[in-house]
């Protein structure tokens, strides 16, 4: 077997076991010792790769964010008009949401954690370099009310998360034109009057 892929596999294998863990039990609840042993792999295999358990939650904050930007660019086209470019964005963000519920909530555990606080500057850098100007072309474009682009993403984020979570929980199931209309509220609620 290929050493480069073999380490990428075990690498992998850490970051996925601990997002599932923390998922069903917390960051606190998720011990180097069960993230090892659910990866299988032995406990010393993670501090190869990770030196502290900070820095696994961090590289799977970092990791789990480039995979949602990658779903928000998901059909991205230029030459559409920014608003059908924010439906696609945000139905692509609720999508990613709904099938992969681990990511949605370890986002929002790290989201609510000291982590966030700790790291500020730990980020995706696709995130960091394509979604967030995105949003605030949005704003220089005249398309969004003249608004701190800091007070979006909370808009935004929790009424998607909200959805997905009403959705996985089967408390609701919503269609196509039930999460058009929800984006469409979003869209009213932040566009230039």
């Amino acid at each position: 077997m290929n050493v480069q892929l073999e380490n990428s596999s075990k690498r992998d294998a850490i970051l996925n076991s601990t997002l599932e863990l923390v998922k069903s039990h917390g960051f606190h609840g998720a011990p180097m010792s069960q993230i090892a042993k659910n990866a299988n792999v032995a406990a010393g295999t993670i501090y190869h790769y990770f030196d502290s358990k900070e820095t696994l939650i961090i590289e799977l904050y970092i990791r789990t964010k480039e995979r949602l930007s990658d779903a928000m660019l998901k059909g991205d086209d230029e030459t559409q008009s920014y608003k059908d470019r924010f439906f696609r964005f945000m139905r692509n963000n609720y999508n990613f949401y709904v099938e992969n519920e681990s990511s949605m909530l370890f986002l929002e555990q790290y989201i609510n954690s000291p982590f966030a606080k700790n790291y500020p500057e730990k980020d995706s850098d696709l995130f960091t370099n394509k979604i967030i100007p995105f949003f605030e072309l949005g704003i220089q474009s005249n398309y969004f009310k003249d608004i701190d682009p800091r007070l979006l993403g909370p808009t935004i984020r929790g009424t998607l998360v909200a959805a997905a979570s009403f959705r996985l929980s089967e408390h609701m199931v919503y269609s196509e034109e039930d999460i058009n209309t929800v984006i469409q509220i979003i869209w009213d609620g932040i566009k230039r009057q």
